[in-house]
């Protein structure tokens, strides 16, 4: 089964899990510092929330979260076919799992992962530099974010 992946900022991470629960009707998957997500059976939903403080309510990124990492080899070959830029990352510790995914951006410069969840992991983790719009790298960033993002990671107060 696959599902779309939604990450949000949030500005309080207890009160944005209560409000989440509430709509959703179900519990967080897993709570970490400044980190949460659920798996929604309906609609098939991962939702992703991030503490991220003065952000909150915006997206942080975007995804489709896939059963196997043939799949996601797969969709590196179809993307890469499409003439889309892939950024691939197997193997890598992120959002507290170890994930196969790749990474493609939007127009608009929203980044997109198709991944698969390996193991559980009890770190936040990092994932290799991301290139920004401009071909930048931003230094260590995991999931899309930006270095000043992956510091606030480094330091409890947010997430990817």
């Amino acid at each position: 089964m696959s599902r779309v992946q939604l990450a949000l900022n949030v500005d309080d991470l207890d009160q944005a899990v209560t409000f989440y629960s509430k709509l959703f009707n179900t519990p967080p998957n897993k709570v970490k510092e400044g980190y949460a997500n659920f798996a929604v059976v309906e609609p098939p939903l991962k939702l992703v929330l991030l503490q991220n403080p003065g952000k909150g309510g915006t997206i942080n990124h975007l995804g489709v979260e896939v059963e196997s990492s043939d799949t996601v080899h797969a969709e590196i070959a179809r993307l890469t076919g499409e003439g889309l830029f892939t950024d691939e990352e197997i193997g890598t510790t992120c959002c507290f799992a170890t994930q196969d995914k790749v990474w493609v951006t939007g127009p608009a410069g929203e980044k997109w992962e198709v991944y698969t969840v390996l193991s559980d992991s009890d770190t936040f983790g990092t994932s290799p530099e991301h290139p920004d719009e401009s071909g930048n790298t931003g230094g260590g960033v995991c999931c899309g974010g930006t270095s000043a993002d992956q510091t606030k990671v480094a330091a409890g107060s947010s997430c990817c």
